[in-house]
């Protein structure tokens, strides 16, 4: 095992005790025991008698029931970690199925065993039985929970089972579409080429599918190729995604960068996950986004609801409104705003394309006569953007991000920017805090990538408390 690895286990197991520790010593406490005050006395008389007989050289003082659950919690983990289906989820393993219940029943056994052997040998007779029986079904699912990000991400908006990908080469009967990795997504498209080691036809035919679908994956069958060309594997590296490939020879790279490697069924597998928000990345986010959030609604809460009353004083109902966006992967979802326009304005914006001031996907002008009479001040503090904390609640969007845009935008995106798509869409980002008021689209692009080079947890939370700083010391024009 190497030691990454080693490192990662051993940090898992140091969580997995604490909070199986806490939780076994806290259920005790109010289930087990619960109202029986007895039941302590009768215990600790147990555990003393015990060590006369058995364990005489533990001072007397250590002999605590607190001590004696987390020895036995200990005890378990060992014994949990030499089994071989409590490792960490192997993508490239071959599975049969979708369903947790096959990870659930043998950590279920092994718990239950162990905890009621547990009770039995140092005699914690003065517990509840239907309490008992009730956790050997809790810690098992916190257990499988807590196997791997996926349960976990699923819970916070980002289900891996309904990702999708693409493969280039790979046979309908092809043994590695059993690999867990396949097996739990779903393939939009399969294409061929004669030609290996065309690069170019790789290159713009997943362009081609990126612009119009969620592509998560991408699996390359290159049969006899060694090796890729500069261009094409600095490509695939960008591309921000997950990257399986399959090839006859053990290929040579031309750069470094961190893959998995595993030879199988006479085949040389290298897998590449450069998915920027991805397993516990994206959980970290989604619980800052989530913790920030609950702190944030009850002070727009009061602002949100007076532009409500004033947009439906000013031009009637309705005064929230949803839009089609492209989020995470070219997933569209929909965007919630407060109504600043005339209702149907976005349908004007073609007629009025000889008055924008911008370029690319924006459309940006001074005086916009689709405006509300008065809602000028709703845009120039964003407020108009507020009821987007619905959707970064069920996870659509994120509190940091590139501004998320409408799916017709995609004709603007290059090979390069696409890759905006691979993180997920933020209320704020580096362009709010820098030149929120730009009309440059070469400005967002600009802030847009170096947010992505340079993503991380202490980046989001940086930005996020010099926002309300620039609301105050630029204007914007908004999209």
């Amino acid at each position: 095992m190497s030691l990454l690895n080693s490192t990662k286990y051993f940090i898992r197991f140091v969580f997995l005790q604490t909070v199986l520790t806490t939780l076994t010593i806290w259920y005790f406490d109010a289930y087990l025991i619960g109202s029986y005050v007895r039941g302590y006395e009768i215990i600790i008389n147990n555990l003393y008698e015990d060590r006369l007989r058995f364990f005489s050289f533990i001072p007397k003082d250590l002999i605590t029931i607190d001590l004696f659950l987390s020895f036995f919690v200990f005890i378990f983990l060992i014994i949990l970690y030499l089994t071989n289906f409590y490792s960490y989820v192997n993508e490239l393993a071959f599975t049969t199925n979708r369903s947790l219940l096959d990870e659930f029943f043998p950590i279920y056994l092994v718990w239950t065993s162990s905890f009621l052997v547990f009770l039995q040998l140092f005699r914690f007779t003065a517990v509840s039985r239907s309490y008992s029986i009730l956790f050997t079904f809790i810690v098992p699912v916190l257990l499988v929970s807590f196997r791997n990000s996926e349960f976990i991400s699923t819970l916070l908006g980002r289900n891996p089972t309904r990702e999708k990908y693409i493969s280039f080469n790979l046979e309908e009967d092809s043994i590695f579409r059993e690999l867990r990795l396949l097996k739990l997504r779903d393939e939009i498209k399969s294409y061929k080429t004669q030609d290996k080691k065309d690069f170019a036809f790789y290159k713009n035919l997943i362009e081609k599918t990126n612009q119009d679908n969620q592509i998560n994956l991408v699996v390359f069958y290159l049969e006899s190729v060694t090796s890729l060309s500069s261009e094409f594997e600095k490509y695939i590296l960008n591309t921000n995604k997950k990257i399986l490939l399959i090839s006859n020879n053990n290929l040579e790279f031309n750069s470094k960068f961190i893959f998995r490697h595993e030879f199988i069924s006479n085949k040389n597998l290298v897998y590449v996950n450069n998915d920027i928000q991805y397993g516990s990345k994206f959980i970290l986010k989604r619980v800052v986004d989530i913790v920030f959030t609950v702190i944030f609604i009850p002070i727009i809460f009061p602002v949100v609801l007076f532009s409500i009353f004033f947009i439906l004083a000013t031009d009637g109902s309705s005064a929230l409104i949803k839009q089609t966006r492209v989020g995470l992967h070219g997933r569209e979802f929909s965007m919630y705003k407060l109504r600043t326009m005339r209702k149907d304005s976005h349908s004007d914006r073609e007629n009025l394309e000889e008055f924008n001031e911008s370029g690319g996907p924006l459309f940006k002008m001074k005086n916009d006569p689709r405006l509300i009479k008065g809602a000028k001040f709703l845009r120039k503090y964003s407020i108009d953007e507020l009821p987007q904390f619905i959707n970064i609640l069920n996870g659509s969007m994120s509190l940091v991000g590139p501004r998320p845009l409408f799916p017709e935008d995609n004709k603007y995106f290059d090979e390069h920017y696409i890759r905006r798509l691979n993180v997920l869409p933020g209320l704020t980002g580096l362009l709010q805090i820098n030149e929120r008021n730009t009309s440059d689209f070469n400005i967002w692009y600009k802030y847009d990538i170096e947010y992505i080079d340079n993503w991380s947890i202490f980046l989001d939370i940086k930005i996020i408390f010099l926002t309300p700083f620039s609301l105050f010391r630029t204007k914007t024009k908004g999209k």
